[in-house]
């Protein structure tokens, strides 16, 4: 019988080999710890060239390991500075606090009961937004469960996503996903997945169905750093660089997954960006918390695949600055200055200096707009109540589980579907009323994102 390799084997005598040793990646500070965010490098705003969007990927191997930033205190600085103007600065301002000030009445509204999860975006609210402004409406999005920020920039009314939130009767999904996990055809927004960077094989899919049909819209996708990890981001790499699939991959590096840091998914060894070189995808690493810097980042890379110059892998360099969900409690696993700490400040607060910077803004305006966001939510939310909330009530009629996904219904089905309904009737239990599909979910806009 062959040994196998966990056997013990005796050194050879006389070795002086090393013992050989296992690395466990470790956060640069643990509870109780003070952070220290040395070891990132943080190049100067300005400083990273912008090459041609047509430049072949192989010459633009430093973008992959540097950092573009735009924004210098108040100032847009650089070869990346976008020319937008003071009024399209402040709508991607509006939609970032906007995006902030409904996760923090969503997270208050779950541990009310209301319903049983939530996830916040708080310090990421960049990372969506910005990338929405830089996008075409018709583009097709494929997020993952943090970029709430997409349908608040798109304008998607947040009755609908409180809805969704709550799964009572006007839940467009009826009750069949996860809280947060919308779905918004009319958006552009694919059905948002648990499970991890399923929609990346998705995003690349649909671009290249989108290339086949010669059309003009291409497709955005988003997952965590963590998620690099799986097989449908390394599948999804490799179709996207064969067939130069007019895509966009965003990885949202925000140091965390829910209780290990990034260095669990390579985050040590190399930069995520760094991870589309090895596919022959141009890469791009940027500041995450610089809305500019992602604006122009993702124009960059549409502009790259509607020219038929294939993918771009786009790490954005971040920090979750709450929780992972309502479900986490951070304050187990990191230092609780760490937020604080974050080298790149506050995504919403920078691009409000930079306005204030240009004459465009003040404190008494952002002041003002944050009071009037903030009653926007809380009228949007008494008019999604009135909906109910979870666990008031079964919302849905029993036997509409088993619609919605065959055209025809198979035989199987219809046999559960018949038993599950007698099993209910024989309890003495009454019939529900159907009700339209539609139902409580014309005439209301409140809370529009632009």
């Amino acid at each position: 019988m062959s040994q196998g390799a966990s056997d013990h084997h005796p050194e050879p005598a006389g070795s002086n080999r090393p013992r050989l040793q296992l690395h466990v990646p470790e956060p640069p500070a643990r509870p109780g710890a003070i952070p220290d965010f040395a070891a990132h490098a943080i190049p100067p705003a300005g400083a990273t060239p912008r090459p041609d969007p047509t430049t072949p990927a192989g010459e633009m191997r430093d973008l992959a390991y540097g950092l573009i930033r735009v924004l210098d205190g108040g100032a847009a600085v650089g070869p990346w500075a976008p020319a937008l103007s003071a009024e399209t600065l402040r709508r991607m301002l509006r939609a970032m606090a906007l995006t902030r000030a409904f996760d923090d009445r969503m997270f208050r509204a779950q541990r009310q009961g209301k319903t049983s999860f939530y996830m916040k975006s708080r310090g990421e609210e960049a990372v969506a937004v910005a990338a929405a402004f830089a996008l075409d409406d018709a583009d097709m999005l494929f997020p993952s469960y943090r970029q709430q920020g997409l349908l608040i920039a798109r304008g998607h009314p947040m009755v609908e996503m409180m809805n969704q939130i709550y799964s009572n009767r006007a839940d467009r999904l009826m009750g069949r996903q996860l809280p947060v996990m919308y779905s918004v055809k009319e958006k552009g927004f694919f059905s948002i997945s648990g499970n991890l960077t399923t929609q990346y094989p998705q995003a690349v899919g649909w671009a290249m169905a989108s290339a086949a049909r010669r059309d003009t819209r291409i497709a955005a996708a988003w997952c965590g750093e963590g998620s690099t990890a799986e097989g449908d981001f390394h599948s999804a790499c490799t179709f996207a660089a064969v067939y130069r699939a007019p895509v966009v991959l965003n990885v949202v590096n925000n140091q965390w997954a829910i209780s290990s840091f990034s260095g669990f998914a390579g985050g040590e060894a190399t930069t995520f960006a760094a991870r589309g070189l090895g596919y022959g995808l141009a890469a791009l690493r940027v500041d995450g918390n610089d809305a500019l810097a992602v604006y122009a980042a993702t124009q960059w890379a549409a502009e790259r695949a509607r020219a038929n110059h294939g993918a771009t892998l786009i790490e954005l360099f971040t920090y979750r600055a709450e929780g992972h969900s309502t479900s986490d409690d951070p304050s187990a696993y990191r230092s609780a200055d760490e937020a604080v700490q974050w080298p790149l400040g506050d995504p919403i607060r920078r691009l409000a200096d930079h306005l204030i910077a240009l004459g465009e803004w003040d404190a008494e305006r952002q002041t003002a707009m944050d009071l009037d966001l903030a009653e926007q939510v809380r009228l949007a939310q008494k008019e999604a109540e009135k909906n109910g909330v979870l666990g008031h009530g079964l919302d849905q009629p029993l036997e509409s589980m088993f619609e919605g996904v065959f055209a025809d219904m198979p035989w199987h089905l219809a046999e559960q579907q018949a038993q599950m309904l007698a099993e209910w009737r024989a309890a003495g239990l009454p019939d529900q009323v159907r009700r339209p599909r539609n139902d409580g979910l014309e005439g209301h806009g409140a809370g529009d994102g632009q």
